[in-house]
C-alpha cells in the first residue's frame, strides 16, 4: 500500500511539473492562438539560469528569482521581435518560426555553459523526507513541488476568471479588434501573458534541476508531453490544462512501475520488460487519441 501511495505522489509531482508547462503553453497556444515551440526552451533558459546562479550565489532562493528573470525576459523578447510578426498568420509560419528558435537557444546555451550537463542541489531546509503515514516516508522536496504547483493552479484560476486583466485577456483572444477600440493596448497585453508564460516554464525548469541534469536539449523531451496536455485538457483552459496534467501525469508514472510487473505473469522476464515499457510509453498519447475521438475539443474547452 506503502508504495502505491508513493507512486500515486510520484505521478502528482510529475503532473504539478506538465502544469507548470503546459499552463504558459495553454495561454499562449489557445488564448493567443499561436503555436510556441520554443515553450521547451523557455523551461530550459531557466533551469540553466536558476542553476547557475544558485551554483555562484548558494542561494537556491537567488536562483528561483535569476529563473524567473531569465525566462520571462526571453519569453518577453521572443514576442517582441518573433511572435508579434505572426499574430493572425498560418500556423505552419509558427511552427517554422519557433522551432528555428529552439536551435538558436540550444546553440547558444551550448556556446554559453558547453554539453556537459549541470547539476544544484535541495536547499538545506527542503533536504529530507516527511512521514506522510505511517511507514512512508517522502522527500520534502518533491512534496514542496506539489504545493507550489497547486498554488500556482489556484493563482492562475483567479487571474484569468477574477480580474480585469483576465477578462481583456479572454476578450482579445476572441475579438481583438475590439478590445482595441476600447483603448486596451492588446500588444501590451499579449506580450505580457507571453512573459508570465514563460515564466512560469522558467520556474517548472529550476525546480526540476535538482531532480534531473539540468542539459542542452531537456525541454524537447518534455514539450510533446506538455502539448498533449493542452489538447487534453482543452485548448486555452488553466482549469483543463491542471487536471489533465494530474491525470497524465498519475497514469504514466502507474503505467511504468506496475505494468511491466503485470505482463510478467503471462510472458518471461525480459519480453515483458520491454513491453511494458513500450506501452508505458505510449499510455498518454492512446489516453490523447480516446479523448480527441470523444471530446475533439478536449475535456474541458472553455467558452467562447
Amino acid at each position: 500500500m506503502t508504495l502505491f501511495l508513493e507512486q500515486m505522489l510520484n505521478g502528482v509531482q510529475f503532473g504539478v511539473m506538465l502544469f507548470l508547462l503546459a499552463a504558459g503553453l495553454t495561454l499562449v497556444f489557445g488564448i493567443m492562438g499561436v503555436i510556441n515551440l520554443a515553450h521547451g526552451s523557455l523551461y530550459m533558459i531557466g533551469a540553466y539560469a536558476g542553476t547557475w546562479i544558485a551554483g555562484e550565489t548558494g542561494s537556491f532562493l537567488l536562483g528561483i528569482l535569476g529563473a524567473f528573470a531569465a525566462a520571462a525576459l526571453a519569453g518577453v523578447a521572443i514576442e517582441y521581435l518573433v511572435v508579434r510578426r505572426l499574430y493572425g498568420r498560418d500556423h505552419l509560419d509558427q511552427v517554422l518560426a519557433t522551432f528555428g528558435l529552439i536551435l538558436i537557444f540550444n546553440q547558444t546555451i551550448t556556446l554559453i555553459f558547453g554539453r556537459q550537463p549541470l547539476f544544484v542541489s535541495v536547499p538545506a531546509i527542503l533536504d529530507g523526507s516527511i512521514e506522510i503515514v505511517p511507514g512512508l516516508e517522502y522527500p520534502l522536496y518533491r512534496l514542496t513541488i506539489i504545493v507550489v504547483g497547486l498554488l500556482v493552479a489556484a493563482g492562475l484560476y483567479l487571474l484569468i476568471n477574477k480580474t480585469r486583466i483576465g477578462m481583456l485577456v479572454r476578450a482579445g483572444s476572441t475579438n481583438r479588434d475590439m478590445v482595441r477600440a476600447l483603448g486596451v493596448d492588446i500588444r501590451l497585453l499579449y506580450t505580457l501573458v507571453f512573459g508570465l508564460g514563460a515564466l512560469l516554464a522558467g520556474l517548472a525548469g529550476f525546480m526540476a534541476g535538482p531532480i534531473m541534469a539540468v542539459q542542452v536539449g531537456m525541454g524537447e523531451q518534455i514539450l510533446i508531453t506538455t502539448f498533449v496536455v493542452v489538447v487534453v485538457g482543452g485548448v486555452g483552459s488553466i482549469r483543463g490544462a491542471f487536471f489533465a496534467s494530474l491525470f497524465l501525469g498519475v497514469v504514466d508514472t502507474g503505467l511504468r512501475a506496475y505494468l511491466p510487473g503485470l505482463l510478467r505473469h503471462v510472458l518471461a522476464g525480459s519480453e515483458a520488460d520491454a513491453l511494458g515499457a513500450g506501452i508505458s510509453s505510449m499510455g498518454i498519447y492512446l489516453i490523447m487519441a480516446i479523448v480527441l475521438l470523444i471530446r475533439p475539443k478536449g475535456l474541458f474547452m472553455p467558452n467562447s
